[in-house]
């Protein structure tokens, strides 16, 4: 096959990559040099639902059938990914690597360019800075091999949240707390991460929600620095010297952690208090299971049951089989009402996964994509709930 006979995608054999040098369009993707290939889908796409039906299409030729995972940093939602990855690689015969980077940008380009020279066939990263992780992830998917990445793009297939819902799941769980046990009236907390673009919609969600009550006073609306427990203790810590009297506080669970610990330090931890995050940690569920503490509810993002979905998608990759584009990761609200269901389904994730309608409660899948298709990754950062 050659220039000359107009090449339609990667819907042929695979080809060389110097091949595609002096090509002016690969499908409908423009092609830049002989290095390069396709850029994805980059403008914003609505995909239509995951068909599971959808034919099959070329095995990848040349990879090795290992499944690698690129993890920023050992946080507990990070290691719940590698423990479903791992569970699927195992169950589906796959060699399972994995490369942590502890948050260094630089490493983590290593290790994902060591992976690529390898001719690993399929790679999950969760960037640590997804701008200078891109080109390195699209040469894996140049090569053939699969790529999902946890939010950011480009990826074969690419896991979000609905932040928007994400946020108003907790929102709501505050707000009727509020309404029931504080007489409608509250001081809150918001701790934000409102500087990353991706996930700023979960805030914009609180701030929406909490305007109802006309009895709530935001005293404080903040991004910790850093945002982890101890940036969360370090930084409430300081507000309790100007509001001492704190009822409600949102954010992420490893923040929102800390923020208990300062108001246990300061003698204002209360039982009546309202404390959320977002992540599910094993920590703050183990503060939920107290049933008589200020850590009330935690929303969940399930990453053993979706990182073993990855892991499967992976191998179906491998197989030539059909995956999706994209994929949500549905948000739900953990109490000391649900608890013990989902801590049974994080230990098995593999049964999760195998019974359609537990699986559709975490998890909803978008497009469809396979070897023969791979120009056609995504490449915009994509959310199913951009208009």
């Amino acid at each position: 096959m050659t220039i000359e006979k107009k090449l339609s995608g990667w819907r042929r054999a695979a080809l060389p990559v110097a091949l595609l040098a002096g090509a002016m369009l690969l499908g409908s993707t423009a092609i830049s040099s002989a290095q390069d290939g396709p850029s994805g889908i980059t403008v914003q796409t609505k995909f239509a639902p995951f068909d599971p039906k959808a034919a099959a299409c070329a095995v990848p030729p040349g990879l090795s059938k290992v499944l690698a995972f690129a993890q920023d940093n050992e946080r507990e939602f990070m290691q719940g990914v590698d423990h479903g990855l791992a569970l699927a690689a195992k169950d589906r015969g796959l060699e399972y690597r994995r490369a942590t980077a502890n948050n260094d940008a630089a490493k983590m380009v290593a290790d994902v360019q060591l992976f690529l020279s390898s001719k690993v066939g399929a790679v999950v990263a969760a960037p640590v800075d997804p701008a200078s992780l891109s080109h390195s992830l699209q040469e894996i998917m140049w090569a053939g091999g699969y790529v999902s990445t946890i939010v950011p793009p480009p990826a074969t297939e690419l896991l979000n949240a609905p932040q928007y819902a994400t946020g108003k799941a907790l929102t709501d769980a505050a707000v009727a707390y509020i309404k029931d046990h504080l007489g409608g009236k509250a001081n809150v907390i918001l701790l934000t991460q409102d500087q990353i673009e991706f996930l700023a919609p979960r805030f914009a969600a609180m701030r929406d929600g909490l305007k109802a009550l006309p009895g709530v006073t935001i005293v404080a609306d903040v991004t910790p620095n850093p945002v982890n427990k101890e940036g969360g203790f370090a930084t409430v810590s300081t507000i309790l010297q100007a509001h001492p009297d704190v009822d409600v506080i949102l954010g992420a669970d490893t923040v929102v952690l800390g923020a208990l610990a300062a108001l246990q330090a300061a003698g204002k931890a209360r039982p009546d208090q309202f404390l959320g995050g977002i992540d599910g940690e094993p920590e703050a569920v183990a503060e939920i299971k107290k049933g008589n503490g200020p850590y009330k509810a935690s929303i969940s993002l399930s990453s053993p049951v979706f990182g073993y979905a990855l892991g499967q998608h992976a191998a179906d990759w491998l197989e030539g089989k059909s995956i999706p584009q994209a994929m949500d990761i549905l948000p739900s609200a953990l109490t000391s009402d649900n608890l013990a269901q989902y801590e049974a389904d994080l230990a098995d994730p593999a049964a999760v996964y195998k019974d359609p309608a537990r699986r559709d409660y975490y998890l909803k899948m978008y497009g469809n994509i396979c070897y023969d298709t791979r120009d056609q990754y995504v490449n915009f950062p994509w959310s199913s709930e951009a208009k």
